[in-house]
């Protein structure tokens, strides 16, 4: 058993976290938001602060780990709000993923921001740049210490919008923009899975606490005509976890997503942003104990992301665009090994694969760099030791060659059939509204203008 005082301690440290990166997000935000000038000195500054403490406050968590005897702990921090006899709570867990991957996290953020301010050095985004920053690693803290849906819900969507809006960072150019909008409409088409997930769990359990939801169902608390509703949740979960973690056929937008500036490509899609899926799925792995179809369905659709990523990867002819597919192969594996029930391997992996692929695309710009220093000198192009083209003539079929060149079809697929239906979906409410608005300007004008008109001539005949 716990003690009070430990107890409070370790709900201190847990609490301290997102609200330290909150506050500084807010800290940030104000000056831009308000036209301010401030150095880039004082952003850096409180950046580093705020990723110190959490830093320091999570490795406090590290050694409370001994102490929990059940495997995790949860922490109540009051009601949001309620309706009815239900009540959304702020929920938190403590327990070795939330701790190895928070600690992660923080750990790899606070790298990327040292990179990025030599880097970013007199970008006019400097200070956007590190209060999205912050609202991404405000994010990540939430979903990793997540007692509850409704809570991880929050730090998913903060992950969600503060990644788009780094894709777009550099915003005076349209491909940017595009590909912002693409990942944004992915990752919106897929966030339905975790709203479709949340209400079948309020509607079965009247919470979405982790620890009761799993309690109720070991303990056989639900009705048979509920298991529906139970499968629906773990479908949603997965499907929000595929969207995030790029799994076929939403593999599209991750290449894409490398518009943005080295640190943000190497803390969203290298590391941490790309991992939220495999996360996810174990945040709710006990929600569904002895469930083969979950876990078949986990297993093959990482297989074949994994298949996927690796042929596509062998064809790109640039740096970047390997690193991308290699992510989508690697994170394809951490759902087969999910899928598979060795979650313990899938964490592991997680931070091992985030803190290489991390350094590897932090790497890329000055290994580019470096070529291009070579073959200056040389004074002739360094080809391979291998023509690539005849290589995979060779070792791959026609067929898989060419899935490979068009990406699987999978860009095709989501720019036809999931982003371009949302376009249009967006500028026919568009246009409904301006047309709505203009008839209420009409209606409302309308007798406005009759009294004007009625005072001129009244005016006029005196």
């Amino acid at each position: 058993m716990l003690s009070s005082n430990l107890f409070f301690m370790i709900s201190l440290a847990v609490t301290a976290i997102p609200l330290l990166f909150g506050s500084a997000a807010i800290i940030l935000l104000i000056p831009h938001l308000f036209g301010m000038q401030v150095s880039e000195k004082f952003s850096y500054g409180v950046v580093r602060i705020a990723l110190f403490l959490g830093f320091i406050m999570g490795l406090v968590l590290v050694p409370a780990l001994a102490f929990v005897e059940a495997g995790s702990i949860f922490i109540e921090e009051g009601t949001w709000f309620g309706y009815g006899d239900t009540q959304f709570k702020f929920l938190f867990q403590l327990d070795v993923p939330a701790v190895a991957y928070g600690v992660f996290s923080i750990a790899m953020v606070a790298l990327v921001s040292a990179f990025s301010r030599r880097y970013l050095h007199k970008e006019p985004g400097f200070h956007r740049f590190y209060a999205l920053l912050m609202l991404f690693v405000l994010g990540l803290s939430l979903v990793s210490f997540a007692g509850s849906v409704d809570v991880l819900i929050v730090g998913w969507e903060l992950v969600g919008v503060s990644s788009t809006l780094l894709i777009a960072f550099f915003n005076r150019r349209p491909k940017p923009i595009r590909n912002a909008l693409r990942a944004f409409a992915t990752y919106r088409s897929c966030d339905v899975g975790l709203l479709l997930a949340a209400l079948s769990l309020h509607s079965i359990f009247g919470t979405t606490s982790l620890a009761q939801i799993a309690s109720d169902i070991s303990n056989g608390m639900y009705d048979a005509h509920e298991s529906g509703l139970l499968m629906l949740a773990a479908f949603g979960f997965l499907l929000a976890a595929a969207g995030k973690s790029a799994q076929v056929p939403f593999s599209g937008w991750l290449p894409r997503a490398m518009e943005g500036p080295t640190p943000s490509s190497a803390i969203f899609y290298g590391s941490l942003s790309v991992h939220l899926g495999p996360l996810l799925l174990l945040r709710t792995a006990a929600l569904y104990p002895g469930s083969s179809w979950i876990s078949g369905a986990t297993l093959v659709l990482g297989m074949l992301t994994a298949i996927h990523g690796a042929i596509v990867q062998s064809v790109k002819p640039d740096i970047k665009s390997r690193l991308a597919y290699g992510s989508i192969t690697q994170t394809g594996l951490i759902f087969m090994e999910i899928g598979a029930g060795m979650h313990t391997l899938a964490l592991i992996h997680c931070v091992g694969h985030a803190g290489y692929r991390t350094l590897q695309i932090l790497r890329a710009p000055s290994l580019l760099h470096d070529r291009m220093h070579l073959e200056q000198m040389l004074g002739h192009h360094v080809s391979p030791a291998l023509n690539e083209k005849k290589y995979q003539y060779l070792i791959m079929p026609k067929a898989l060659y060419r899935h490979a060149l068009e990406r699987g079809g999978f860009d095709s697929l989501l720019r036809h059939h999931l982003v371009g239906n949302i376009q249009r979906i967006m500028c026919r409410l568009e246009s409904i509204e301006k047309w709505g608005s203009d008839r209420l300007a009409d209606a409302l004008l309308t007798p406005y203008l009759w009294i004007v008109n009625v005072v001129r001539s009244e005016e006029n005949a005196k």
